[in-house]
C-alpha cells in the first residue's frame, strides 16, 4: 500500500487516485476511489450509490462544479501537473473558504517537499509525494517555517508585530 503525508505524520492510503475507466464498473471492487471531476459529473448518481468516493480535480477544472456536494465527499484531491503551477492552491483555497468544504483536501501529482507548508497554509492536509521522492523526508518540509507571511493568513501584518512588542507603533515607513 502506498504512503502519504496525512496530518503531518506518514500514513497508509486507502484511496485509489483513478485516471482511466470506461464505465463505474471499471472502477477497482471494494477500494476507496477518486475520480476525476469529469466522470464526477457523468456517474454521479451511480457513485453516490457506490459508496467511498472522492473527486480529483486538474488546474484547469472549476471547483465551483463541487460546490452542490461538498458535504457528501470525504475526499477533494487537487491535481499538481507540474511543481511550478500555482493554480491548485487557489483551488484549494475556494474549496475551503468558500465553498466550506471540510473533509481531507489531498495534493497529488508532482508534489514536493518545498511545497507542503504553503499547500497547508490553503487548507491541504494531506499530501502524496512524488513517487520518486521520500516522503519521510519530505515531512520536515511542514515545518520549514515558523510562521506564515502571505497577507490572507495574517491577523496582524509582520512590521506591526515587531511595533507592538517593541511598544511603538511602525508604520512601516522608513520616512525621517
Amino acid at each position: 500500500m502506498s504512503q502519504l503525508i496525512k496530518h503531518r505524520v506518514i500514513a497508509a492510503d486507502r484511496w485509489t487516485v483513478v485516471r482511466d475507466a470506461q464505465t463505474v464498473a471499471d472502477l477497482p471492487d471494494g477500494q476507496a476511489v477518486i475520480v476525476p471531476l469529469a466522470y464526477w459529473r457523468a456517474w454521479r448518481a451511480a457513485l453516490i450509490a457506490r459508496g467511498e468516493v472522492g473527486v480529483w480535480l486538474a488546474a484547469e477544472d472549476d471547483p465551483s462544479g463541487l460546490a452542490e456536494d461538498i458535504a457528501r465527499l470525504p475526499v477533494i484531491a487537487v491535481h499538481f501537473e507540474v511543481f511550478s503551477d500555482g493554480r491548485g492552491y487557489s483551488i484549494g483555497r475556494l474549496l475551503r473558504e468558500r465553498y466550506g468544504f471540510r473533509g481531507e483536501l489531498r495534493a497529488i501529482g508532482d508534489v514536493l517537499r518545498d511545497q507542503l507548508y504553503y499547500l497547508s497554509q490553503c487548507g491541504f492536509d494531506a499530501f502524496v509525494i512524488r513517487a520518486d521522492r521520500n516522503p519521510a523526508e519530505a515531512l520536515a518540509g511542514l515545518r520549514d517555517f515558523s510562521d506564515g507571511y502571505q497577507l490572507s493568513n495574517l491577523r496582524t501584518p509582520w512590521f506591526r508585530r515587531r511595533a507592538d512588542s517593541a511598544g511603538t507603533r511602525d508604520t512601516g515607513c522608513s520616512c525621517p
